[in-house]
């Protein structure tokens, strides 16, 4: 089990997300980052649940499928700790320009 971390850059991610979609509903906007934030704690119990999208000296960096949106995180290989590195939408086509 792992100890859940949301970078700021994370936190910013799901702002902008929050942002783009409250334009239309906030009551959507608001369930839609709860939904996220829910589905990652996920990761605490199964931090290996998600898909690996490539190994740095840190750690692994594995990719959470939530509806449309892909929460890339890194478990940390010398601490119990799993960073939420970004919340992406799923129609960005190359996510490493925003990764470690």
């Amino acid at each position: 089990m792992g100890e859940i971390n949301w970078t700021a850059e994370a936190e910013a991610w799901l702002c902008n997300i929050y942002s783009y979609i409250a334009k239309d509903s906030a009551i959507v906007a608001e369930r839609v980052v709860s939904e996220i934030y829910e589905k990652a704690q996920i990761l605490e119990e199964f931090p290996e649940i998600g898909y690996l999208y490539r190994s740095e000296p840190e750690g692994d960096i594995r990719i959470l499928l939530y509806g449309h949106y892909r929460v890339a995180y890194l478990i940390k290989k010398d601490l119990n700790q799993i960073d939420i590195l970004g919340v992406f939408h799923g129609s960005l086509d190359d996510i490493d320009q925003y990764l470690i």
